[in-house]
């Protein structure tokens, strides 16, 4: 503890802060300038009391191995990895969670006595919002996953981790989704769109809402599918693309077909509602986008790299939020409208 960390939130003396004994963390990704983690993160740390300070790295597609090495160098603490980086993330890896193995990606890296431990926060951070912020438990559940990109395979693998009866995949080729299944292969497989209508939990897990509405941002707070690749994920990444990707139609799933008793978790948080989720709440069924999937993910990594727990209340304070459940999932009234209803900062980014 420095004499900064001692000082009550937002009194720290600006001439004087940042000071050599600021322990650096960071996010890198490609594009990252309308990031929120900052923000997210900064305003725990401070509350928390701890001279740390976190900031946003743009890394080029293809660089990451020199980015990791110089923050290895220079004493960084931890880096948060986002799209594109999550794959070669577990690769530069020394250590490896057995998430992170069974996914070939990491969104959390820690550097410690010169070894760089890589973790998964992404399916987790999904697990925390169902069932803080949403009351659900997918244990013993029917789910649908749509998409097999990264936000897709984690997903899957969150969801039979945690006790999933079943768990349908629906993607535009079949391939990757084959190979999503694969995580699970004793409750996971692949299915036509039309299966997903009697699932109790729905997560649309592809980047395509937002890349219709602002392709500068990133796609969820998982590295959904790189926007640029199209051929791994089976999403196309296109701002004026098809006509299915200017209306609530996704991967062929029909979210006109939900109603009452079915939870729809759409991975985007900017626009806070997208078309798939208001139409999946006009039929009927209870909705809720990525934010929280967000701030839960931070929160672990902010335990994994401190050691301490993180004021959930400061961090949803941060992005507009509060932290209440934004739908009353199983209620028989209408979902209420997401926490936050407008853009934060403009635009969106998920880390």
């Amino acid at each position: 503890m420095t004499q900064f960390a001692e000082m009550p939130a937002g009194t720290r003396p600006l001439v004087a802060w940042p000071a050599s004994t600021t322990a650096i963390a960071g996010v890198v990704g490609f594009p990252i300038r309308h990031s929120l983690s900052p923000l997210l993160h900064n305003a725990a740390l401070a509350a928390m009391g701890l001279d740390w300070s976190y900031l946003a790295f743009e890394v080029p597609p293809g660089s990451l191995d020199r980015a990791v090495a110089g923050a290895s160098a220079l004493g960084l603490r931890g880096l948060s990895v986002t799209m594109p980086h999550k794959d070669a993330a577990a690769r530069l890896a020394t250590r490896r969670s057995r998430q992170v193995r069974r996914l070939g990606a990491a969104n959390t890296l820690i550097f410690v006595a010169g070894a760089i431990l890589a973790e998964s926060c992404d399916g987790e951070g999904l697990l925390d919002d169902l069932r803080e912020g949403v009351g659900f438990d997918p244990a013993g559940r029917h789910c649908g996953v749509i998409g097999a990109g990264g936000a897709g395979r984690a997903a899957v693998l969150a969801l039979a981790d945690a006790g999933a009866e079943e768990i349908v995949i629906v993607n535009r080729t079949v391939a990757p989704a084959w190979r999503s299944a694969l995580l699970a292969p004793k409750v996971a497989r692949v299915g036509r769109p039309e299966a997903l209508g009697g699932m109790d939990l729905v997560v649309q897990a592809t980047p395509v809402a937002m890349a219709s509405a602002d392709q500068g941002g990133e796609a969820a707070p998982v590295e959904a599918a790189e926007l640029t690749d199209r051929a791994g994920s089976g999403e196309s990444a296109g701002s004026g693309g098809s006509t299915e990707e200017r209306s609530a139609v996704v991967a062929g799933v029909d979210p006109s077909w939900f109603g009452a008793g079915q939870l729809v978790v759409d991975l985007v948080y900017e626009p806070p509602l997208t078309p798939f989720l208001l139409e999946a709440r006009r039929s009927g069924a209870s909705v809720r986008n990525g934010l929280g999937m967000l701030v839960y993910q931070a929160a672990r990594q902010i335990r994994l790299w401190t050691g301490a727990e993180p004021p959930l209340s400061v961090m949803w304070a941060a992005v507009g939020g509060d932290g209440s459940p934004t739908v009353a999932f199983g209620a028989a009234t209408r979902p209420a409208e997401p926490a936050t209803t407008e853009p934060i900062g403009g635009r969106g980014e998920p880390d």
